[in-house]
């Protein structure tokens, strides 16, 4: 029994599991909003200044910033491990429009705080200096 090449069998183009994933990514990421240059899940939820409830649970929110911020390039560290709540701290290495991004968790709820640069010592807000007080001899 030979096995036709040329067939029209099978014409038809299946998608790829691992393509429906990034596809669904990239529309999730794309969809996402952006505030002071740091991004957040869709359906992030703004509570105060830099101050966002996010959508999903920890883990899940953590997912999602691994994809939009790789490991490799931003950098990681747990600020807080305690029973009933978990922070971790997202480090922007670039310093462009925000310092770094805190996700937290207490209380049943996932908080997302995006932290403001902080103005460089010496950057534009140089005090003025006062002219110093001539010695009390008068010259003649």
């Amino acid at each position: 029994m030979t096995r036709v090449l040329d067939s029209r069998k099978g014409l038809f183009y299946k998608a790829r599991p691992l393509g429906a994933v990034v596809a669904a990514l990239w529309t999730a990421v794309a969809a996402a909003e952006v505030v002071s240059g740091a991004q957040l899940p869709d359906g992030s939820q703004k509570v105060g200044e830099n101050r966002y409830r996010a959508p999903g649970d920890f883990e899940k929110t953590l997912e999602y910033y691994k994809t939009v911020y790789p490991v490799s390039s931003y950098p990681r560290r747990a600020i807080v491990n305690q029973p009933g709540v978990k922070a971790v701290h997202i480090s922007n290495p670039s310093g462009k429009n925000f310092e770094g991004l805190n996700i937290y968790e207490a209380n049943d709820e996932v908080r997302l705080y995006v932290v403001p640069l902080q103005s460089a010592p010496g950057s534009g807000n140089k005090p003025v200096k006062k002219p110093e007080p001539k010695s009390g001899k008068k010259s003649r």
